[in-house]
């Protein structure tokens, strides 16, 4: 084989790997490779770890102050370009990285060659995942604290709705429906707090690693991460360019904010139908039958349930991909985008959504009150009551027990039983046990931190305003 013809299948094949090559790689296996479908939502990231390099690079004596400017320029014009939808995207140059190098080598020259010194694709895609996941971490903290908002609001206006509580979905105790989107808040409060404590350990900045074990270039990798706004460095170059643990934490975390807004979906959709008719949702947010012309289908709480398994796929996904993986990078880890990516814009839809949702919850009051009052709520009450007068629990519940069979047997609730009819069961009964037995008055019992008396709901709601400034 002649040099010429040597030269010219190097040219096919690979420009950023191809010397090592005698054939092109074939056509299909370069599609079934390519990354650069998907990884081009990375771009403003590869970029901006890219002017950091420069900048570090220029510092340390490896490229000129020319040269860097070049670069520099260079890099912010092919942002551009992309930006305003006319960069051309090659499948042959496999991912993101290559394609603006290249790109950056057309523009400027010998200069655009320079700029992978120091740096390997392993460190460079780690990097820029902790940039644009760093990013998107900001977005959704930014949409909880929205939804929270608009929970708030709602609570503050339902804070004396009286709404059943359930368990087992059966009937329990009264409770105020503020005081169950104030539990919503609490739980998306913990979600933000683990996204934070995510955020914290993504932020670790992988460049400098190179390919696996550092480079022999006199790099300043503490002069890259203060440009890049980490906060520190990952301390081992294997470690750095291989693991995705920071991603599947995230996913982790998605995946219990998903399984949050799961079953606040499940209670809408229940609360919804009219079967119960505890709130109306709006038009807006619901959709019709192609068939029937009376449905009014609860779509978006249904959606939002449905994308919650799409989400945990996600994290089931990332795990599988890195559970036998040896140090280090592997081709493997290819696949971790798509489900991160797929995952961080459900997530934000889901919570745009339910942040667009909430404020326009009607609660049907009268329907909550009147659905209390059919399922003995108040029961517990009475036995507490008994206690007070000296009945121990266990036979304070026997004795309550049997006025409830009692009620259903007639058809009445625990309030509308007489005086005499109460004194059946136990004596100690007097007329104040009505004061307890009211649905006003079980809720308003309950006014410790943390309970459900409207007094304590207000209290919860100004704290937790508080913490949300």
């Amino acid at each position: 084989m002649t040099n010429n013809t040597q030269n010219s299948n190097q040219t096919q094949a690979n420009q950023s790997w191809g010397g090592r090559f005698s054939e092109p790689t074939d056509e299909f296996v370069k599609i079934f490779g390519a990354s650069v479908f998907f990884d081009k939502i990375l771009a403003p990231y590869d970029i901006q770890g890219s002017i950091a390099h420069a900048t570090m690079l220029q510092e340390v004596g490896l490229l000129t102050e020319d040269e860097k400017n070049q670069i520099i320029k260079g890099l912010e014009q092919i942002l551009a370009e992309i930006n305003a939808d006319e960069f051309e995207w090659s499948v042959a140059l496999e991912d993101v990285h290559m394609n603006i190098e290249s790109r950056l080598t057309k523009l400027i020259g010998n200069a655009g060659k320079k700029l992978h010194t120091g740096r390997s694709r392993n460190d460079q895609v780690a990097t820029d995942i902790r940039l644009y996941l760093r990013d998107q971490v900001d977005d959704i903290l930014a949409e909880i604290n929205r939804l929270q908002i608009a929970l708030l609001d709602l609570a503050e206006q339902e804070a004396s709705t009286i709404l059943p509580g359930f368990t087992h979905l059966q009937a329990a105790q009264p409770i105020s429906f503020g005081h169950h989107m104030m539990a919503y808040f609490e739980m998306l409060s913990r979600d933000a707090e683990r996204l934070v404590d995510t955020r914290k350990r993504m932020n670790s900045m992988p460049l400098g690693s190179a390919a696996l074990a550092g480079t022999t270039y006199p790099i300043n990798r503490e002069r890259t991460a203060q440009l890049l706004g980490f906060e520190r460095i990952c301390l081992n170059s294997l470690d750095g360019v291989s693991d995705r643990d920071f991603a599947i934490e995230f996913l982790s975390a998605a995946s219990i904010i998903m399984m949050h807004l799961s079953r606040f979906s499940e209670e809408l959709i229940l609360w919804s139908s009219a079967q119960f008719h505890f709130i109306e949702l709006p038009d807006s947010f619901c959709t019709g039958s192609s068939i029937m012309p009376q449905k009014k289908n609860p779509d978006v709480p249904e959606l939002v349930r449905g994308k919650t398994g799409r989400v945990y796929g996600n994290l089931t996904s990332m795990l599988t991909i890195m559970k036998s993986q040896p140090l280090a990078y592997n081709k493997d880890n290819q696949e971790d985008k798509e489900p991160l990516f797929d995952t961080v814009d459900t997530l934000k839809a889901c919570l745009r959504v339910f942040a667009d949702m909430v404020p326009t919850i009607e609660a049907q009051r009268d329907t909550m009150y009147n659905s209390c009052k059919k399922g003995y709520t108040t029961a517990t009450d009475l036995a507490d009551y008994l206690v007070n007068k000296g009945l121990a629990f266990r036979d304070a519940h026997e004795v309550v027990g049997k006025s409830v069979s009692y009620g259903i047997e007639h058809q009445k609730d625990l309030a509308e039983l007489s005086l005499e009819e109460l004194q059946l069961f136990d004596d100690r009964i007097e007329n104040d046990v009505f004061d307890i037995l009211s649905l006003e008055g079980s809720l308003c019992a309950r006014d410790h931190l943390g309970a459900t008396s409207p007094n304590q709901v207000k209290k919860a709601i100004k704290a937790a305003r508080k913490k949300l400034i």
